[in-house]
């Protein structure tokens, strides 16, 4: 029996932050679209306080953050990127082009193409989130992607450093110091300064991820990331410690952050609410984390692993840690994620930062249609086809026209038609 020791915000609470969200996102890309560049540095003032003379980052100020950094940390973000740039070179050599005939005198093919160009957005107003820069601007590069522009709000009242180093060491070709809304819909419309770009990537808070989502159609995304979530599914293998440590990680991100506890274990269950306390206590983000958990928190105890696996899909989250006797089960049972964290040898700050995997995932249940960022997202597949003999046109000719005409389209038919009577070559006669 499933039973829920703790409950998050209702689903009428969270749809009404929705609505507020989605008319203050509206009115944004409204304004930005008839008055461009003036309404961007309005709402940047507005916003973020920063208004500087130019949004764009010259090369001397980019190297100026660069120097600005410890070797250390340099390096640190160099370590980074190789794991990612690894493993997105990898996923590369499972996408090729294909050509086969599959008809005599008929060939098609498909070929793999990088989008011309992307914008790619980095959160770092609450939190300089240099990571973010690797996942998008890194993964794009990878993929092929001839111009890649990034923006992140200042933090502190100036361009991170740690941001702009990560988003130049990974092939940014234009960086930005913009956040919020109005760097969205600057990348995707362009204003006077900023040519738009073909795609936005990148996660982003609430206000961020409706952007992206009323912006699709003008522009590609790679999907709706953000707020962030996590789950923790566990049983007596683990203790409660570790399982409010591993919650409390995401939801520091912000005050609606879902952080959800799924068990077969009555001692977690009984034990979490007040190690969560404790870990809290030892917290520099812990007047975000304590809201999100006290809102948006919840402890679901089970009897099983499978009734735990029938909540997860259900819940579908962002971030899925499986710390139980048997995580590979979970891995073979489980289809409705953004990613899977196997195992209490890691955990979700791995895949944030540095193990290599995408930390850009779906949130809000699009785990259930859609997988997270990976290099694949910024490749277009494109098929073609073209017929070698008259035979082979005159056989796909001759059903293409009956097809049409069960449809009744005489123009399409008459495509196929035309062929035929020119192609077909009519028997000479033996007599």
């Amino acid at each position: 029996m499933i039973k829920h020791v703790k409950k998050g915000a209702t689903a009428e609470t969270r749809s009404e932050i929705d609505s507020k969200v989605r008319s203050t996102v509206e009115a944004i890309i409204a304004d930005i679209a008839e008055h461009g560049e003036e309404a961007v540095r309005s709402y940047s003032k507005k916003f973020d306080n920063w208004n500087p003379t130019s949004f764009r980052l010259s090369q001397s100020e980019i190297q100026a953050c660069i120097d600005s950094l410890d070797t250390q940390v340099i390096e640190d973000i160099k370590f980074a990127q190789a794991q990612i740039r690894r493993f997105a070179q990898i996923q590369m050599l499972g996408l090729r082009d294909v050509e086969v005939e599959t008809l005599p005198g008929v060939v098609l093919g498909h070929k793999n193409i990088p989008v011309n160009s992307v914008g790619c957005y980095i959160p770092g107003g609450k939190y300089p989130m240099v990571a973010s820069s690797h996942m998008s601007v890194l993964t794009a590069k990878v993929a092929g992607v001839k111009r890649i522009l990034s923006c992140a709000p200042p933090f502190e009242g100036k361009p991170s450093p740690a941001i702009v180093a990560a988003m130049a060491l990974g092939g940014a070709d234009e960086i930005y110091a913009l956040g919020g809304v109005q760097a969205i819909v600057a990348m995707a419309l362009g204003t006077e300064t900023i040519k738009p770009v073909d795609m936005l990537v990148g996660p982003g808070n609430a206000y961020v991820a409706e952007a992206k989502r009323q912006l699709f159609g003008r522009v590609g995304i790679d999907l709706l990331a953000g707020p962030t979530e996590t789950m923790v599914i566990c049983d007596d293998t683990v203790d409660a410690e570790l399982v409010a440590t591993d919650l409390l990680g995401q939801a520091e991100h912000g005050v609606t952050s879902p952080a959800i506890c799924i068990t077969t274990s009555k001692k977690i269950a009984a034990e979490l609410p007040a190690e969560i306390e404790k870990a809290l206590a030892t917290l520099d983000t812990a007047a975000v984390a304590r809201v999100s958990w006290r809102d948006y928190g919840e402890i679901i105890l089970c009897d099983t692993d499978e009734e735990m696996a029938q909540e997860s899909e259900r819940i579908c989250s962002e971030h899925v840690q499986v710390m139980t006797k048997d995580p590979d089960w979970f891995l073979g049972r489980l289809t409705n994620y953004g990613a899977l964290f196997l195992g209490a040898r890691t955990n979700v700050a791995y895949g944030d930062k540095v193990i290599g995997t995408n930390h850009t995932l779906p949130t809000r249940r699009a785990g259930r249609y859609t997988g997270g960022l990976w290099v694949g997202k910024f490749i277009k597949t494109h098929s073609y086809q073209r017929v070698l003999t008259d035979e082979a046109s005159v056989l796909i000719g001759e059903y293409c026209s009956r097809l049409c005409a069960v449809e009744h389209f005489s123009a399409h038919k008459a495509q196929a038609d035309i062929r035929v009577r020119r192609l077909k070559h009519t028997p000479q006669s033996t007599t």
